[in-house]
């Protein structure tokens, strides 16, 4: 578990309501269908002057707020999602149940905060990777969830080694840049394998799609687009497939190593704003 402070200005307090109204505002919520609500989720009845902010509000997280003696806590993974039983029983119950206990509100933002195009984590994702975002993924959308950027050209294996040393971790990375090559030492009645084509000159990338978190499925949208390359967090079987037929390359680096810098800025903007004392911890998650 890893933490950054930002230190309060003085000793404020502010009610949950407003900090959320202030929230709301800053990431215009109110722009988008989301698949859970975004902000005050859980009000834990007193004035916020202490905060801690977490990628995912889970149990580990919550008990860390409480010993931090935190007030509120503020995420980007939430509670209450599309299609999640509405009884608040089991694990569910526990989260809630401490958080009500201790007084500790829980406020939440999830799309809203990928998108917005200062603080967003597309956002600072891509400034972390010394890329420049220059339009949406989806063209249609007045507030993109996914973004196109550019680099300058570079090597898969460049680019591997920056989002490494960015994110603390090697990403996944699929080419798009494979073919069918018969295997000349193997049983003729054995199938071919599939080979990198060495052989053809590099390919460099250029220009960048991404969307951070669970969106590999976007990369199809993103080979559309034009793009060399994808960047997002998860992959699934089926990713790999569509990077080699689509001829783009796909890096998944991590649904919760690519969705740390919005919430800890957004944290930061706060504490700046209303000098309240703000805690990002980090409880580490390998996917």
């Amino acid at each position: 578990m890893t933490a950054h402070d930002t230190p309060p200005s003085a000793d404020m307090t502010i009610t949950a309501q407003a900090l959320t109204e202030f929230c709301d505002d800053y990431l215009s919520a109110s722009a988008f269908k989301d698949y859970a609500p975004n902000g005050l989720q859980v009000d834990g009845g007193r004035p916020i002057r202490r905060i801690v902010t977490g990628v995912t509000a889970c149990e580990a997280l919550i008990d860390a707020a409480i010993a931090e003696d935190a007030d509120a806590i503020m995420v980007h993974h939430g509670y209450f999602w599309k299609g999640e039983p509405m009884t608040i029983t089991g694990m569910k119950g526990q989260r809630i149940r401490k958080l009500m206990q201790h007084g500790v509100s829980l406020i939440g933002y999830h799309l809203p905060l990928d998108a917005h195009p200062k603080i967003g984590n597309n956002a600072k994702l891509a400034e972390m990777l010394e890329l420049t975002i220059t339009e949406a993924l989806y063209p249609h959308e007045s507030h993109p969830v996914g973004n196109v950027a550019t680099c300058l050209p570079q090597s898969a294996e460049s680019l591997t080694q920056t989002i490494t040393q960015a994110l603390g971790r090697i990403p996944l990375h699929i080419s798009g840049h494979y073919q069918y090559l018969a295997d000349e030492a193997a049983d003729t009645a054995a199938p071919k394998l599939l080979k990198r084509a060495d052989t053809a000159a590099p390919k460099l990338l250029k220009r960048i799609g991404i969307c951070t978190g669970g969106a590999q499925d976007m990369i199809e949208q993103a080979a559309a687009m034009g793009c060399d390359a994808y960047i997002s967090g998860e992959i699934s079987e089926r990713t790999t497939h569509s990077a080699r037929e689509l001829g783009i390359d796909y890096f998944a680096c991590g649904h919760h190593a690519t969705e740390r810098a919005g919430i800890q800025a957004l944290g930061d903007i706060i504490a700046q704003q209303f000098g309240l004392s703000v805690r990002f911890i980090d409880i580490d998650n390998p996917a």
